[in-house]
C-alpha cells in the first residue's frame, strides 16, 4: 500500500454529480460501526459506488476494522495492568486537585 493509496480521496470530477468526497470519507467509519442511518447509509453506498477513488478508501478503512477487530476480540488486560491504571489514575486526580 503506498501513501496515495490510504490519504482521503479527492473526487476526479467534482462536476460528475458527487458529494464533496472529505464529507463521504469523515463518514465512513460512522458507517463502518453502524452508526449512521438507513437513509445516510444509502447515500454513502451510492456515492462509492460512483465514485473509485473513495470507494479505495472505504476498502482501506474497512481492512483497518477488520485488523483491530481480529487482534483485539476478546483480549482482557491482565490484572495486573488494570491495577496499574487504576493506580495512576489515582495519583493523577490527586495530583490535581492538590
Amino acid at each position: 500500500m503506498t501513501v496515495d493509496d490510504a490519504s482521503p480521496a479527492v473526487s476526479p470530477d467534482p462536476d460528475a454529480g458527487h458529494t464533496d468526497c472529505a464529507a463521504v470519507i469523515a463518514e465512513i467509519w460512522a458507517m463502518l460501526d453502524g452508526e449512521v442511518t438507513d437513509d445516510e447509509r444509502v447515500r454513502l453506498k451510492r456515492h462509492l459506488d460512483e465514485c473509485p477513488a473513495c470507494l479505495r478508501h472505504y476498502g482501506v478503512e474497512e481492512r483497518i476494522k477488520v485488523l483491530i477487530a481480529a487482534k483485539c476480540s476478546g483480549d482482557k488486560a491482565p490484572a495486573y495492568l488494570v491495577q496499574r491504571v487504576r493506580l495512576e489514575i489515582s495519583r493523577t486526580t490527586i495530583i490535581r486537585r492538590d
